[in-house]
């Protein structure tokens, strides 16, 4: 019989390779985190809208910004598709799918109807574990921004030590990015209702 961490790593090299052979259907996104696939519908044109606010704030010169851009977590069973990565010019040239989370210095996340939880909780977690320096959390549903900062922890305990909340319409400063951005341009969503 085989000991329990050898089927773990079994079942997880066989969770990455079905995750690697998945076929998303048109209209569908597919994210691994914590070792389960989690299948969403394709965002709507609110939300694509603001990432696209985002990223145009963002100067090229000095940042690459890449959207639905899969990044890897070490010692993560995580393959998360932010809304939009954000790192230094020449962080990481290399060929693939895969960015490695050292080489990202901000990822955005614009909060969905079905993203709620993994947004605010799950992927905060999984984005402090792997030391991302700014999670920026936009929630059209509550017409508000969360900026984290200062990642310390590992696994399900890591977390953000600094938050700030700002409102849709005040400026956003984003650490080490460097950007005061505007909000004054996202668009909402009625709020969502919580289920009975």
């Amino acid at each position: 019989m085989r000991r329990a961490t050898e089927m773990t790593a079994v079942d997880d090299r066989r969770v990455h390779e079905a995750f690697e052979n998945l076929v998303v259907p048109e209209g569908f996104k597919a994210e691994l985190i914590r070792g389960e696939i989690v299948m969403m519908a394709g965002p709507d044109k609110v939300h694509n809208r603001i990432v696209q606010f985002v990223q145009d704030q963002i100067p090229s010169d000095r940042w690459e910004r890449l959207q639905t851009q899969d990044v890897a977590f070490p010692h993560e069973e995580s393959e998360p598709q932010p809304d939009l990565v954000v790192m230094k010019a020449g962080a990481d040239d290399s060929p693939g799918r895969l960015v490695p989370a050292p080489a990202v210095t901000m990822l955005v996340e614009v909060v969905s109807k079905t993203s709620v939880h993994r947004d605010y909780v799950e992927k905060r977690s999984i984005y402090a574990a792997g030391g991302v320096p700014v999670y920026l959390i936009i929630d059209p549903f509550e017409a508000k921004c969360l900026v984290l900062t200062e990642p310390t922890g590992t696994g399900l305990s890591a977390d953000y030590q600094n938050s700030r909340t700002r409102k849709f319409g005040d400026r956003v400063q984003l650490p080490i990015v460097g950007v005061d951005l505007d909000t004054s341009r996202f668009g909402t969503l009625p709020p969502l209702t919580p289920a009975p």
